[in-house]
């Protein structure tokens, strides 16, 4: 066996005169590695360069694959994605990961950052204040999930847990998905992928990918996020995604 042309080709415009050292120690793995992930999944679900690392990164994030994190996300600059895209994927991972898991890659992304000469603060893309947090996170809510189901959800809740529900208005939509530096479309498919990675979440994997229908986001652009995170996740996720796709929306 040997890596196609096509794999050598999407490698190294991820990653120019990289030198691996499995190649060396490993070379049976790494042939079949990257003719499957740098050619196979990318030909056969196709998605443009720059939101296939950032959905990869998001899924990377979830998984808490740290050191394939720092490796991507250089190969994610050296493509196009934005410091402002990069930091915005690690920001909206914290309502769904939890900030203990998203901790060290803030610190790695700041590094790899600045090693590259960016200098940090960026800036700022933050839409809301304390005082319009709510309001503006419940419309964007609304917009993403739906608004009957929004309201069901608060309807539907017992007295001692609405406040969570307001969090979800306030803090998960209001103080996260209502920033700038990327749509709602690109924003839901981090969230999917996020949730297809943890693995588990398949309640709320399915309300995501009725989500990112509403936002336009369409069933093949979903199963393309799916196949190309393949390489990184493995087949039980990417089969219960599969599935959780496939009751949402039909063929």
């Amino acid at each position: 066996m040997r890596i196609s042309e096509t794999a050598n080709k999407n490698h190294e415009e991820l990653f120019p005169n990289h030198k691996s050292t499995l190649k060396v120690t490993d070379p049976e793995l790494i042939e079949v590695f990257d003719n499957f992930a740098f050619d196979e999944v990318i030909t056969d679900a196709k998605l443009d360069t720059t939101t296939r690392l950032m959905v990869i990164l998001a899924s990377m994030i979830a998984s808490q694959a740290l050191s394939e994190y720092k490796v991507m996300l250089g190969g994610a600059l050296n493509v196009g994605v934005t410091p402002i895209e990069v930091k915005e994927i690690v920001y909206q991972a914290v309502p769904y990961i939890g900030i203990s898991k998203v901790f060290d890659f803030i610190h790695a992304t700041n590094e790899i950052l600045q090693s590259r000469g960016i200098k940090l603060p960026l800036e700022g893309q933050s839409t809301t204040t304390p005082e319009t947090r709510f309001e503006k996170g419940l419309e964007v809510q609304k917009t993403i999930v739906g608004a009957e189901q929004v309201e069901n959800m608060y309807k539907n809740s017992p007295e001692n847990q609405k406040h969570i529900q307001k969090y979800l208005s306030a803090n998960c939509f209001g103080d996260y998905l209502t920033r700038k530096g990327m749509d709602l479309k690109t924003r839901e498919l981090l969230t999917f992928s996020m949730l297809l990675s943890l693995g588990g979440c398949e309640p709320q994997l399915k309300g995501h990918i009725r989500a990112n229908v509403n936002v336009g986001n369409d069933k093949q652009t979903l199963l393309n996020v799916v196949t190309n995170l393949l390489p990184y996740v493995g087949y039980p996720r990417t089969l219960n995604a599969i599935s959780c796709l496939n009751e949402v929306i039909p063929e």
